[in-house]
């Protein structure tokens, strides 16, 4: 509640970061992290972009082997800065970035690769100790008060905007706005976050809990940040609400009576198309929330409403907003798995229930049963998911978990099976990329409603990268994550299958595309 104070009362230590960062002659900057530490850097590197003068800003929050290779090739490892990013500190993805990454420094910059590093951690973290130990150039504390999905606005946050280019000074005065309209004296009808949190809290009570983010093209990355705050947040106990990010607007006879728009309208950048296709859906008796963001320095002030309008919800929902029991679930699978390699050179073998035109399909036994019976006769590719998607009833939601690398070309071919399923089945769609949901919308898939169909998808990694130090490879971590991720979610009773798409990935997303088509017709 106070931190938009403390960063403006500490401000000189984040314009001399910026200052030194310029000098220094840094090219690019990367952030490595997961979750809090990692999506509010992302919405600011795809808000402002490259600002002139100031290294550009990525984030890697993925241990897709690919992924890495591709941030590895994009960036100058001698003019880049590395910022690691981890509020306990033992966090495993971050930490085997730095890793990585250490070790590929020390290749061009020798014992001066400590001061290509920065971490931004919780005081008295392993991180720091390493940090320390590594002579990394910058250790900036985080706030140990401050969950990690609450913490855009403290250091995880404003260290990537500083380093970036951006006016945090200008930011936070902004900010601090929105954070005198939400004190606790200003008269519930009046206090913006407030406002927004009864509506959100209400309307998931009465069934409309899939909360769709529409967001201006020129903040079109908020609603990332958003699905986690909102999900991890208020997705436990059997309650929530789901956060549908990135679905493309449609006909308003597209959606049931489930959903709950937020239109998040840029005033210095809108979009004509966006306006007409929410109007259609107010006049067709849809709920819409519209807020007014005047322009991207008011981003904090969004960050704030939400936080408080989210804690408000949580309030409604009779759940506590500030922790994430079922995320723990998922890392002590992964950490099972991970020891197995350790020990063995390779994870535990599985058997599919199917294998179908080059690919792979896995469940657990109860899915497995229910789906063999809807199957009948029609035991093939098709054939099953036509089964999955016959268990998708009015108030579902449709999630499908892609573990390849999050870039362009996967993305648009996920998002054709995705809206293909929500224009056939009339239900709310999410599409997250693993492990990075993970710390993200995963609290609410385990935690929350029992109203998800999840359809997880992995591949066999074309080629791999070692982590520096262990016997897993990067590609052995996110095959960890995928099956202890799908293995929480067989325990909780979710209705899930795995389809395994084999080592051609852009094929198997072609018949993946293609099954899909088939399935729904």
């Amino acid at each position: 509640l106070s931190i938009t104070e403390e960063q403006l009362a500490q401000h000189e230590s984040l314009r001399k970061l910026a200052e030194d960062t310029k000098k220094a002659g840094f090219s690019d900057a990367l952030v490595l992290g997961m979750g809090g530490s990692s999506l509010c850097p992302e919405v600011l590197a795809m808000t402002y972009g490259k600002i002139a003068g100031s290294p550009q800003l990525h984030v890697l929050d993925s241990t897709d082997p690919a992924q890495i290779k591709s941030f590895e090739d994009r960036i100058d490892l001698d003019k880049t800065l590395f910022i690691v990013s981890s509020k306990s500190g033992s966090t495993l993805e971050p930490n085997i970035f730095k890793q990585y990454f250490f070790e590929r420094v020390k290749q061009v910059a020798g014992d001066q690769a400590g001061s290509r590093f920065i971490a931004v951690t919780d005081p008295g973290s392993k991180l720091q100790k390493v940090a320390e130990s590594d002579k990394f150039r910058h250790i900036f504390p985080g706030v140990p008060s401050i969950g990690g999905r609450y913490s855009a606005l403290s250091n995880f946050g404003m260290v990537p905007a500083a380093i970036m280019g951006v006016d945090t000074k200008k930011l936070m005065e902004r900010t601090e706005e929105m954070v005198q309209a939400c004190a606790s004296t200003v008269p519930v009808e009046e206090n913006p976050g407030v406002i927004l949190g009864l509506i959100l809290g209400c309307a998931a009570i009465a069934g409309r809990d899939k909360v769709t983010i529409i967001a201006s093209p020129g903040i079109f990355d908020l609603g990332a940040w958003l699905e986690q705050l909102l999900a991890e947040s208020t997705g436990k106990q059997g309650k929530g609400i789901i956060p549908v990010d990135r679905e493309l607007t449609a006909a308003p006879d597209v959606y049931g009576k489930d959903r709950v728009f937020a239109y998040l309208r840029l005033e210095s950048a809108p979009d004509a198309q966006q306006d007409s296709k929410v109007d259609a859906l107010e006049k067709a008796g849809q709920p819409v929330i519209r807020i007014g963001i005047g322009d991207t320095y008011d981003l904090g002030q969004e960050f704030f409403r939400w936080e408080i309008a989210t804690a408000v919800a949580g309030s409604i929902l009779r759940i506590n907003p500030f922790n994430q029991p079922d995320v723990e679930a998922s890392k002590i699978a992964t950490k099972n798995l991970t020891s197995e390699y350790e020990k063995t050179g390779s994870l535990p073998s599985e058997k599919p229930v199917l294998e179908d035109k080059g690919v792979k399909l896995f469940t657990d036994e109860k899915n497995a049963a229910e789906l063999a019976k809807l199957t009948a006769s029609d035991k093939s590719l098709v054939g099953y998911l036509k089964a999955h998607f016959s268990r998708m009833q009015a108030g579902d939601y449709f999630a499908l978990l892609a573990y390849v690398e999050m870039n362009e070309a996967h993305e648009q071919a996920l998002q054709k099976v995705r809206h293909a399923v929500r224009n056939k089945k009339r239900v709310a769609t999410c599409l997250g990329f693993g492990p990075r949901f993970l710390h993200s919308t995963g609290q609410a898939y385990k935690g929350g409603p029992n109203s998800g169909v999840f359809l997880q998808l992995t591949c066999d990694d074309a080629k791999d990268l070692p982590v520096p130090g262990q016997r897993y490879t990067f590609g052995a971590v996110k095959a960890a994550q995928a099956r202890g991720d799908f293995q929480v979610l067989t325990e909780r009773g979710r209705r899930a299958l795995r389809v395994h798409l084999g080592a051609d990935l852009e094929a198997g997303l072609r018949t993946l595309e293609a099954a899909v088509n088939q399935a729904l017709s």
